[in-house]
């Protein structure tokens, strides 16, 4: 049997390397292609990138053709460099950088030298390219915006780097790739597939031909286009609205979890980061700590919800049956609960029920609420059952949207106060906070948007997400299924009946829109920053959210301003006009629109820390809307007289 084996062993080894030397060498010669370049070219056909539309088929991003100068370092003799520069426009020293650039990258290898020339720039250097050996073009495409808003929405074109070529084999010096926003999601479907030609070179370095007769070349596959959710009037709206104010608005369709608008203030127009100008624009975008015009705040800032979070709190109260609709407590323009501590209100005091006080916005009401639900178990075990409550709305974690960031906000559970007190007992009162949404509960102002759809729904929602179509494509199924809250349907209509009293007879009273049943909730965040060292109160947070109309809503939406101050005064009317523009397409309360295009709050922001060289040049681009609109811009008054909690 051994005398057998081992000539069996070296018989099949031997018979299969053959077969793969066999296959190699005569049936699959591809892996010629692999030489080190000394007789085979390579050229790259790069696609258009797929257009952009919104939800209505409105075109909002393009291509324009660009142009690219190549450079293979072992093919350049004799350039006269001075020339050179000249053509181009660029010092001797910027020369002599990108040369030892390119020849990092490969010697032999084509690498980008010069990216991104306009038609111009190339139409001046294509007269003069064949004294310059070595060098060539590269035609690609490079963004066309056809609005100037939607930066956040977008995202933006940018060269792959090296670590990025290293990991996807698809990629090559030079080739380019969304960052950001849609453009990053959808990178694989907008791009499309460049195509490879392939030439046989003589030993002059000399083309003689197409290689193989063209067996390997492919075809370049244009990207696909894609149709946002984003309506694009309500996005251009929601950015007017926010102009020389910081903050973000979410809008989206109750139904379908589509997104209808995502704004994040102060913003850009997208045009600037395009072109050779795009390196100059992104630093001192990227380099912005003051108004930080990359930041994304309706997905990335996480802030304390405030009132509206008081929603929350009464439909588990309802949901764990410790109170029902006709449950009263009293008001005392507060609520004392501790020795010492008092907890103000603002609704004017006496009794008050469920629907009172969500209308009135009463502490005292939802803070008892609060106790009574963590007072039904043990502390440990009662705390995440009212957290286990809030995240099925999809709060306190990541919800799984088509955009490439985003933060989990904060739901605090047992585990949560265990690390907080290790040393001594916790209840109901010390974390009574979170009953009004302060204390440890952040959200985003998505997660607030998509809170609110929940409630329009009576109990479900979507995954909020941002591409409604793609050409001969479905969308992922996750954006198409349900989730269920753990609070039953029934729950639910005394709670929207409260938030349309909101509008009636309660905090947003003065924001009514003639023939249009809005359910709304006002809200004021407190808002604390380290200055110094010492942790310092600064002005507040100005919270709204919304759904309409009342019966069979069509739009859910959170705004949030930062340093704006009462809900109702900032965030508050920015969420009428927003739902009137989207339901009717124009504005009667146009009282509301010119007060809130008219108001500025740079002044707050100039206290916390200047304002930077980007949003002065922003806003004097911006003022430019307000005076189109015969508008002149103006300080916020510091001498709001609308209160609410």
């Amino acid at each position: 049997m051994r005398k057998v084996l081992l000539p069996s062993l070296i018989i099949i080894a031997t018979t299969l390397l053959v077969i793969r030397l066999f296959y190699l060498q005569i049936v699959d010669d591809s892996f010629k292609l692999k030489s080190d370049n000394n007789a085979i070219k390579i050229k790259y056909d790069y696609p258009e990138r797929g257009y952009i539309y919104d939800r209505n088929g409105k075109l909002l991003v393009a291509n324009q053709p660009s142009y690219d100068i190549m450079v293979i370092p072992k093919d350049v003799k004799n350039t006269d460099t001075l020339e050179f520069c000249q053509l181009l426009d660029i010092t001797k020293e910027d020369f002599i950088k990108k040369m030892a650039k390119a020849k990092v990258y490969s010697p032999r290898l084509p690498s980008v030298f010069l990216p991104q020339l306009n038609k111009s720039e190339f139409a001046a250097f294509q007269e003069k390219i064949r004294k310059f050996e070595g060098f060539y073009f590269q035609k690609r495409s490079l963004r066309d915006y056809q609005v100037n808003y939607g930066a956040n929405v977008f995202g933006f074109i940018t060269q792959v780097n090296e670590k990025l070529i290293a990991k996807n084999p698809y990629y090559n010096s030079g080739d380019l790739i969304g960052m950001q926003g849609v453009e990053q999601s959808y990178e694989e479907i907008l791009r499309g597939i460049k195509g490879v030609k392939y030439f046989q070179k003589d030993k002059y370095n000399r083309e003689i031909g197409s290689f193989k007769e063209g067996k390997y070349d492919t075809i370049a596959v244009q990207g696909e286009d894609i149709n946002l959710t984003i309506d694009a009037e309500l996005q251009k709206y929601g950015e007017e609205l926010m102009i020389n104010k910081r903050g973000g608005i979410v809008a989206i369709e109750p139904k379908t979890g589509e997104i209808l608008a995502l704004v994040t203030a102060p913003s850009y127009d997208p045009s600037i980061l395009v072109g050779r100008q795009r390196s100059k624009n992104y630093t001192q975008l990227y380099h912005d700590s003051i108004a930080k015009p990359l930041y994304d705040r309706g997905l990335l800032a996480e802030y304390s919800p405030g009132s509206p979070f008081k929603i929350m709190t009464g439909l588990v109260g309802l949901q764990e049956r410790i109170v029902d609709e006709q449950t009263t407590f009293i008001c005392n323009h507060g609520f004392a609960y501790a020795s010492g501590r008092f907890q103000g209100c603002h609704c004017g005091g006496g009794v008050r029920d469920l629907h009172i006080g969500i209308a009135k916005s009463c502490n005292a009401y939802f803070s008892n609420v609060f106790l009574r639900t963590i007072g039904k178990y043990k502390a440990p075990y009662a705390v995440d059952v009212w957290s286990n409550h809030v995240k099925s709305f999809g709060l306190g974690q990541f919800m799984g949207y088509d955009l490439p960031t985003g933060r989990k906000g904060k739901i605090p559970n047992s585990k949560t106060y265990k690390k907080m007190y290790p040393d001594w007992g916790w209840g109901g009162k010390t974390i009574i906070s979170n009953a009004i949404g302060q204390g440890e509960v952040l959200l985003t102002p998505i997660q607030l948007a998509n809170m609110m759809a929940t409630v329009a729904n009576e109990g479900y929602y979507y995954t909020p997400h941002i591409v409604k179509r793609i050409k001969g494509k479905k969308i992922d199924t996750k954006f198409t299924t349900k989730h269920i809250t753990t609070i039953d349907r029934k729950y639910f209509k005394p709670m929207i009946n409260g938030l349309f009293d909101v509008y009636n007879l309660g905090t947003a009273f003065a924001l009514r829109v003639e023939g249009i049943d809005i359910c709304g909730k006002t809200g004021t965040a407190e808002n604390f920053a380290k200055i110094g060292g010492v942790r310092t109160k600064l002005e507040d947070h100005s919270i709204f959210v919304a759904f309409a109309p009342k019966d069979n809503p069509k739009i859910a939406i959170a705004i949030l301003v930062e340093n704006g101050g009462y809900g109702a005064t900032i965030a508050g009317p920015i969420a009428s006009l927003m739902i009137e523009k989207y339901l009717r397409g124009k504005i009667t309360r146009t009282d509301l629109e010119k007060r809130t295009l008219e108001r500025s709050l740079q002044d707050r922001y100039a206290k916390l820390g200047g304002l930077s060289d980007f949003v002065k040049s922003q806003i004097k681009k911006q003022d430019s809307i307000l005076k189109s609109k015969k508008i002149v811009p103006k300080i916020a008054l510091e001498t709001d007289s609308t209160k609410e909690n």
